[in-house]
Order: structure tokens, then sequence, then C-alpha cells
């Protein structure tokens, strides 16, 4: 029997236009088929991944402390599924053994077979005496946990649980606590080749289902609205089991529809506003599978009356587009910092008269990741700390941001073609993970 998601996506290659860098949409599991792919992943990342890291950051011991209702943001990328949040209060304690990594569970609810069970039962006290004695029979030289000043994914141990910690384990131990805020980043941002084949789905999913957004089987001119789009976009995703990170989004420009030169986003995106013929649709949306995120943004044109094709100027306008892009991705080299990239790609950008902005951020396990910032809309000089963190392998990267172009059939009147893909560096080179948008999404 063909099962409801994987029917959808044998409807939409009827629809999908054919930008999409791919010879067929991918499935995608069940939810009950999920958890093991997510264990096996996780077992892996804890068996070689976190080991390297650890030695990289030179910390000895790393300690996760979560409770319900307040998730430290690191825990569940630690965790098998189906885990939605810690239980009561939750400790892991990760311990350097020469090249591998001792993983134990200090908590009153098993974590399953890729956890040792440290200590278990009694009440919360007794659960504090147990993390203490554990540490002083480890008695390693750095205790790393999870506080940070700049970055919130490091920044998980709450000033209660760090205050509890402090007391149980005594003064001697507390000195040697340390901040895990390079481990954490480098947990979160690396990616393994397993995950970068299971993204790489996820984001041909994101890419199809705007193909289908923007394609005649959906936009009726003079009838659907922009809002009409962004819902039936989140509806597809709902039906597969794959939850926005954000609300979909689609704006729209059009000729004689000007906006200031030195505006940073052109496009109309109040509700309810309706499509009409010769219109440009601009969208941004973004999904989470297997603990994944995409962010994509494409644009779409609704052929005007008399039109057999897109304009040449707007043809030309994103080829421009890809073009910035492959100036940005050129300029992504290992142990370059957010703000190195970024410089390099406007100068570059500049001496070819492309008029950009760049905004790329990174992307993994959240939407808007730790790692490298690469601009930001509101700033395109060096971003404090973050934009300072160097570019490392085997990390994911939403290439954002946009260019402006003088269409001669708008009367040289500004477009704005604005662009963002999925991506990933394997430390030579960036790769789309499905692809990027170089023709125009069309409805006739």
């Amino acid at each position: 029997m063909i099962r409801g998601h994987k029917r959808f996506f044998q409807i939409c290659l009827l629809f999908c236009a054919t930008n999409l860098a791919m010879a067929q949409m991918p499935t995608i599991e069940d939810f009950r088929d999920r958890p093991a792919t997510v264990e096996r992943i996780l077992q892996k990342r804890l068996d070689t991944l976190l080991p390297e890291l650890m030695r990289e950051t030179k910390i000895d011991t790393w300690l996760v402390i979560a409770r319900e209702y307040n998730d430290d943001p690191v825990y569940k990328s630690l965790v098998p599924d189906p885990t939605f949040t810690a239980r009561r209060t939750t400790m892991l304690l990760f311990h350097r053994v020469g090249e591998t990594v001792e993983r134990l569970s200090i908590n009153r609810y098993p974590l399953g077979p890729l956890y040792e069970v440290a200590w278990q039962g009694g009440n919360l006290e007794e659960q504090w005496r147990g993390l203490a004695e554990i540490l002083r029979e480890k008695n390693p030289g750095s205790i790393a946990i999870n506080t940070s000043e700049h970055w919130p994914v490091a920044d998980g141990l709450s000033h209660g649980l760090y205050q509890q910690l402090v007391s149980s384990i005594g003064p001697e131990l507390s000195k040697k606590l340390v901040s895990s805020e390079d481990l954490v980043i480098r947990w979160i941002e690396t990616r393994t080749e397993e995950e970068i084949e299971l993204w790489g789905r996820a984001v041909a999913v994101a890419r199809g289902v705007i193909a289908e957004a923007f394609s005649d089987a959906v936009v009726t001119p003079g009838v659907t609205t922009n809002t009409d789009l962004e819902w039936f976009m989140r509806q597809r995703f709902e039906d597969l089991g794959l939850r926005p990170w954000f609300q979909p989004y689609v704006n729209i420009q059009r000729k004689g529809l000007k906006f200031p030169d030195d505006a940073p986003f052109f496009g109309v995106s109040t509700a309810d506003t309706v499509i009409r013929r010769g219109d440009i649709l601009h969208t941004d949306v973004g999904i989470c599978y297997l603990r994944l995120c995409t962010d994509t943004q494409e644009m779409g044109y609704v052929l005007g009356p008399t039109e057999k094709d897109v304009p040449a100027g707007l043809k030309s306008a994103l080829a421009v587009g890809n073009r910035w892009q492959d100036i940005l991705t050129d300029a992504y080299k290992t142990g370059r910092s957010g703000n190195e990239i970024l410089k390099t790609a406007l100068k570059n950008a500049n001496k070819e008269d492309i008029i950009s902005s760049v905004y790329t951020h990174p992307l993994g396990l959240f939407g808007h990741a730790p790692g490298p910032t690469i601009g930001m809309w509101d700033n395109q000089g060096d971003t404090p700390v973050r934009g300072d963190w160097s570019l490392y392998e085997m990390t994911g990267y939403a290439i954002e941001g946009n260019v402006k172009v003088a269409i001669p059939e708008y009367d040289d009147q500004l477009v704005q073609i604005k662009l963002e893909q999925s991506a990933w560096f394997d430390g030579t080179k960036v790769h789309y993970l499905a692809g990027r948008q170089t023709h125009w999404h069309v409805v006739k």
C-alpha cells in the first residue's frame, strides 16, 4: 500500500519545475521509522565525532544538565528519539579516556543503550550527590559546562542549576569549571556524511513544494493571494510530517511598483495581496527533518496576458544572482572567519558591478545555527564574535542574500533577486544539498 506522503510525492512530480536538480523527489520516512535513523546517526556522532571534538577543544569532561520545561538547547542533539524534553532533572556526563569518551547518564529515567547508567533512582539530593561522587572519582582536569556570553546555544545551564552544581561538587571541583562554548559550537555545526545525504532529501522536498506552489496547479492570477500560497506550503509540509521552523513567506514585486534603491528588501508582503499577471513572486521557507533544518528562497514569475516566456531582463537578473552565489561561495576557505569571507565576497562582487547584500548564516540542527556569521541584512560590515568564528569543514550554510538589477523591460526599474539555498562545505568547496535555482518558476 502506498502511504499518504509517498503518494504526495508521486503526484508532486507532475507539477515540479524543471529547475530542481534532481531526477525525482525523495521519499520521507514515516514517523515510526525515524527514531531508528536518528539513533544510528547519533551513535556514530557520539562514537567518532565527540571524542575528536573534545580533543580539539581540550575538554576532559563535559557536563550537560537540563530540567523539564527548561531544556538546554544542546540537550536534544545528544539524546535519542522519541525524546521531547528532559525529564525532571537530567544529567549527562561525557568523560574523555584516551581516544574514547565515556557517556554516563545520571538520571532517574534511562536513556537507552547509548548511555551507561551511572546513577538511577533516589531523590534529587541523592542525584546531586551521585554526580559529585562520579566527578571526584574521575578527577578531570577540566569540567566544561554550558555557559556563554555570546552564543545562546552554548548557554543552556540555568542560573539555578549552576548554583546547585557549585554547591554540590564543592570548591575544589568548582575551580575546574570552564565554558563548553567552543565544544558546543563545533558539536552543533559539524555534520557527518550520512547526515548530509539525508539533509539533501529534506532540501529537495522544500524546493519541490515551492515549485508546486509557484505553478499553474496552485496559482490562479487575479484570484490567488500571497497568503494563500503561504498556507498552501505550510499545509503541504504539515501533511508530510515536516514541521516548518518558521511560517512560509511570500511577497510580490511588479512593474511600476518601485521601492527606494537603498531599501534592504523589495516586495509587497501585506496579507491577502492578490497575485496579478506580470507579478514577480518570492518565497522563504524552512523545514526540519531528522533533526536537520533547511532554509530556501526562490523566485517565480506570472506570465503577462500576451507573454509566452519570462522577460529576458528577468532571466539575466537571475543569472546575476547565480553569479553572486558563485562569488560568495568561492570566498569560502577553511580557516577564514565569517567577516573575512564577507569582505572578500563584497569586494569581488563590486568589481563586477553587482549590487549585492550578503546575510548568509550557518544551518543544521537549528535554522539559525552557530558558526561563522557572514553578513547580516542590516550590517554589511564586521559582526563581532559570531563573524569572527572560523570556517570548518563538514559544516552547513544557508547561502543567502540578494542582488538588485535594472530590468530593461521595466524601464530600468530595479528588481531584487532574493536567493537562498542550503549547502555544505567539504573543506575545499561548497556544495548545494539539492541543487539551486537557475531558472524561474513560471505560472502560465
